[in-house]
């Protein structure tokens, strides 16, 4: 059975297209398209629309007039959210609005929206920026009848490049050079990595020929707005790096690491040859007076045996019978024993026995799952990092993969133990693996559209195991699992963290491990 469910997954991964990861794209499932419908006696009287950003599944940000009919007549004129993906749409409630930075926060009372991140960092002239949202000149264009500004559709993006900033009305903006119309008010101006940059609001005329510039709500204002509505939101402010730049990053770090250990084990060497030579110099000495001593202790016993021979026949010529054989038997002894010791006299040259056998660094062993409490921090320069959190993350790891007490890992091709994490509602995609021993914890995320977060979900649902296991059977199913879901993916995530490990002991190994069951 087992065999079966591996075969299918197998074959069921080929036949999915991997497109490849694009942070636009991935923002565009949080734009929105904003409508207000305004009602006298149950007919309609009035529709407008604009655009928005989800900052939460259920919170929008949008502009205030935009939604300005909607405050003013709340009996009269319905809110609604139009996502960009799926098949329905929502009502929406004003949660706030400010008119004089022309921001307002709207809530849908249904349904979810994949959220964005604001960029706080730094933002330098000329940067390459996108807008993202719904112009009516595309509407006017493409709308065939009053449903389809309630369909979901993908918004339209335009390039261009920030300006500078300028302050309206005592209002920090952002003047930019990417192409809005009506209908892209309260949409989002973002980075090359998604973030937003600013809310769009307004244009000059370009009247007598003149080129036409865009004006954005800076971050400034968006933050200071949330912060007087009390809305929670998730904030980056690490530079916008390429992937390709992040694994260079990493790369070089990892060589730099790999030089640093090379270098030590070289030096680790060289100092073992020096104590290697310096033990055989000191063998060699003791070996050379070893034997000097046993040569002149089997001289000396040699003259003490001949004397007891030469004492014996002058005894022996005296007549004196007794003490020649004494004499003669003792002399005799001495030279037998002058003999052993002269041929048992040890080399000049001592054999010393070569250590590097043993050197853990010349024989490397095969690294085993480590198990322990750890403690893991972002390394930013190898990281790249767009949407998430780079908080410490606290990792326990126990025997067979079993990962802070309650999640099974499977140990992939590239000897990596890691665990696809597929949610039933947020649109993304995480792959977690963490090294054998320990040090180095990475995070690839995959924010994907809804039709191949269903494909991989549909993977899923295959050979998912719940909990931890030992059952050898039901892993070799799970490992082929996630292969098959990797295999689904993009060729290269939206978001790759990297962080390194170190492990913990005692009252703070204790304490990550009751974090880590907590994450």
């Amino acid at each position: 059975m087992t065999r079966l469910i591996t075969l299918l997954l197998a074959l069921f991964a080929l036949t999915l297209p991997a497109r490849a990861a694009d942070d636009i794209s991935a923002v565009s499932r949080s734009v929105v398209r904003v409508v207000t419908v305004a009602m006298v006696e149950g007919e309609v009287v009035g529709f407008g629309h604009g655009s928005g950003i989800a900052l939460t599944p259920t919170r929008i940000l949008t502009n205030a007039h935009v939604v300005e009919s909607a405050a003013k007549y709340p009996q009269n004129v319905a809110l609604g959210v139009v996502p960009s993906e799926g098949q329905k749409s929502y009502a929406g409630k004003l949660i706030a609005i400010d008119t004089k930075r022309d921001l307002a926060l709207i809530e849908i009372t249904e349904g979810r929206v994949p959220s964005a991140a604001i960029y706080t960092g730094p933002l330098d002239s000329g940067a390459d920026v996108v807008a993202l949202g719904y112009p009516g000149n595309v509407d006017l264009a493409t709308a065939r009848s009053a449903a389809d500004y309630i369909t979901p559709r993908t918004p339209v993006r335009s390039e261009g490049n920030i300006s500078n900033t300028q302050s309206v009305d005592g209002i920090a903006t952002l003047v930019h050079t990417a192409k809005i119309s009506r209908g892209n008010s309260g949409g989002p101006l973002v980075d090359q990595c998604g973030r937003i940059v600013g809310i769009n609001t307004f244009i000059t005329r370009a009247d007598d020929g003149d080129s036409p510039f865009a004006f954005a709500i800076s971050v400034r204002e968006i933050a200071r707005f949330l912060a007087d509505a009390r809305q929670d939101y998730t904030s980056v402010g690490t530079p916008c790096l390429s992937l390709a730049e992040a694994s260079e990053r990493d790369r070089a770090a990892t060589d730099a690491e790999a030089r640093a250990t090379a270098e030590a084990n070289a030096a680790k060497a060289a100092a073992a040859k020096l104590e290697r030579e310096a033990k055989l110099q000191r063998a060699n000495d003791a070996a050379l007076a070893s034997r000097e001593n046993r040569i002149a202790l089997a001289g000396v016993l040699f003259v003490l045996g001949a004397l007891g021979g030469g004492a014996g026949l002058l005894f022996y010529s005296q007549q004196k019978l007794r003490q020649a054989k004494i004499a003669g038997g003792g002399g005799a002894a001495l030279i037998l024993i002058a003999a052993i010791l002269f041929l048992t006299r040890p080399d000049a040259h001592a054999d010393v026995a070569d250590d590097a056998a043993a050197d853990p660094a010349a024989t490397p062993a095969i690294p085993a799952l480590a198990e322990g409490s750890f403690l893991c921090t972002i390394q930013p320069n190898r990281s790249r990092i767009t949407v998430s959190s780079t908080n410490d993350v606290p990792v326990t790891l126990g025997r067979g993969g079993c990962v802070n007490q309650r999640t099974q890992y499977a140990q992939g091709s590239d000897g990596r133990w890691q665990r696809i994490l597929v949610p039933n509602e947020e649109a993304t995609v995480t792959i977690a693996s963490i090294d054998p021993a320990g040090q180095e914890y990475r995070v690839d995320r995959y924010l994907l559209d809804a039709e191949t977060m269903a494909k991989a979900r549909e993977i899923r649902a295959g050979a998912t195991i719940k909990g931890c296991t030992a059952d050898a059977e039901a892993l070799a199913a799970f490992a082929t699992q996630q292969e098959a879901i990797k295999s689904a993916l993009p060729p290269t995530p939206n978001e790759r963290l990297v962080y390194e490990c170190q492990k913990l002991g005692g009252p703070a190994a204790k304490q990550a491990a009751s974090a880590a069951a907590k994450e």
